[in-house]
């Protein structure tokens, strides 16, 4: 066969697509040093990646430079590249295209921040159960910050136009270098002896190394058992610090915190307003209601003519008087045909006799109980004597002896079985090791492999098809075998089959 013939952009586009398919060569991460670092008019830089026996080439877009470089790359520079390996198809030349460039040293800083932001998650310290409510109205605002600077200039213009009514107290402090985080700790401890609604913590933007004193341990815990609700304000937008994590509010931008600390006094006059407006409305609609409802009844009968009242009243009463002394009469007429009944009774007449029939009953009582008390004293005392007269009671000793002896026999019936079924296990398992069949497994399946070729060869024999293959042909009707001209009559359908194939016929 004549083999395909391809174009060099065929073979190109062939291998660029292998490489973007090697999730290896994906977000990869690359230390090296710049050389050659050009950027032109576009916005693109070009430059080479080295090391001591090798070198790649290398491009990275405007569009991440401008997101994600933090510093400007120069010849000799140590860096750490992220970025793919793809092919210039134009060229057939490999070369990386970076993403991010960070200075060799901040990928040591990456990895210290994961860990710790890692270990501190695990701790518990970034649980939104222990995250506080940042206030709406606040009266006092803290600031910990450098005291110059674009950040805390930032943050008292922003509080000042929207909420010039809040007072804002300023705890100055480092914000990198290595005495920033011990300087933060101590001013987040001090701020919260000021009666402080709320805490703002930050700086503006920089490289990972600026940033890195919120990044610090103690500065986590300084504001995680901080009492005043804290804004975590760090660099911005893209930057993530872990004092972010641990603040009740982490903001991208300081001027962004500022916003988040207090409403803008402009909008809550207006809902103050709304407020207002109302609650006008609910009092007068409240007023016109009741209003209404006074003169409703103050035109009812009882107002014109309130004497009335009394007269309802008093019909009602001797209403009541009347009932009342029917009542009475009825109870008193009662309850002295009840006492004539009592006088007439004979127990009235003779009031010893109800004492002398419960006296009867009380002595029939008294001598059902002595008798039945002598009965279970005998019975008992029965039974104490043949308790007394047992031998187990006479001889203690005699019973746990018996018993140690049937214990003993058990004990000795248990290991007589036990042995035996070891010994009988044992010459077994001597039987088994030593069998013909366990040192010559293969003689199972070698047995059962011929069982199944002699049988295979006994199906072959009855195979139908066979006999097809010598000549010899199966006649059927209705997909049943013809086995005599008494199956088939005129003008029946017959498949005659063949070994290649069937004959369809008819019965003449």
């Amino acid at each position: 066969m004549e083999k395909k013939t391809y174009t060099v952009s065929e073979i190109n586009s062939y291998i660029n697509k292998k490489l973007k398919l090697d999730s290896n060569l994906k977000n990869i991460l690359i230390q090296g040093e710049i050389s050659n670092y050009k950027t032109y008019p576009s916005g693109h830089s070009y430059f080479t990646l080295k090391d001591e026996n090798s070198q790649i080439s290398a491009i990275m877009y405007k569009n991440n430079k401008d997101r994600f470089l933090k510093f400007t790359p120069k010849d000799g520079d140590k860096v750490i590249i992220k970025g793919s390996i793809e092919v210039y198809e134009k060229n057939g030349k490999y070369q990386l295209y970076a993403t991010r460039i960070t200075e060799d040293g901040v990928g040591n800083l990456h990895i210290a921040f994961e860990q710790l932001k890692k270990d501190l998650n695990k701790k518990g310290l970034f649980k939104d159960s222990h995250k506080k409510e940042i206030p709406k109205y606040p009266k006092k605002i803290g600031v910990i910050t450098a005291r110059t600077g674009a950040a805390v200039r930032d943050i008292i213009t922003t509080i000042k136009r929207r909420y010039p009514i809040c007072e804002i107290l300023i705890f100055s402090t480092l914000v990198q270098g290595d005495q920033a985080a011990s300087q933060i700790v101590t001013q987040i401890e001090y701020a919260q002896k000021f009666e402080l609604d709320t805490l703002i913590v930050g700086r503006g933007g920089g490289s990972i190394e600026d940033l890195w004193p919120f990044n610090e341990e103690k500065v986590a815990y300084a504001i995680y058992n901080c009492r005043i609700p804290v804004i975590s304000a760090v660099g911005h937008e893209i930057d993530y610090t872990i004092s972010d994590f641990v603040a009740d509010k982490r903001a991208p931008t300081p001027t962004a915190a500022a916003e988040l600390a207090v409403p803008e006094l402009s909008k809550v006059k207006e809902n103050v307003n709304l407020l207002k407006q109302r609650l006008n409305k609910n009092m007068g609609d409240k007023i016109k209601f009741n209003k209404t409802k006074l003169e409703h009844i103050s035109q009812k009968s009882i107002f014109k003519n309130p004497e009335s009242i009394y007269n309802i009243k008093g019909m009602h009463m001797d209403s009541l008087i009347n009932r009342l002394n029917f009542a009475s009469k009825t109870i008193v007429t009662k309850n002295r045909n009840k006492l004539i009944q009592l006088e007439r009774s004979p127990i009235f007449k003779n009031p010893e006799s109800i004492y002398n029939t419960k006296g009867m009953h009380i002595d029939g009582l008294i001598n059902r109980l002595n008798f039945a008390s002598k009965t279970i004293v005998e019975k008992n005392k029965n039974k104490l004597i043949q308790i007394e007269k047992s031998p187990v009671f006479k001889n203690p000793d005699s019973m746990y002896k018996l018993k140690e002896i049937q214990l003993e026999s058990l004990v000795n019936k248990l290991n007589f079985t036990a042995n035996n079924i070891i010994t009988e296990n044992r010459n077994k398992l001597f039987k088994l090791e030593n069998s013909h069949i366990l040192k010559n497994p293969k003689e199972i399946t070698k047995n059962k492999r011929n069982v199944c070729l002699k049988n295979i060869n006994k199906l072959e024999v009855l195979n139908p098809l066979l006999t097809l293959k010598r000549g010899y042909s199966i006649a059927k009707t209705d997909d049943k075998v013809i086995s005599s001209v008494k199956d088939v009559k005129a003008g029946d359908k017959v498949d005659i089959e063949l070994k290649d194939g069937t004959i369809n016929t008819k019965v003449i």
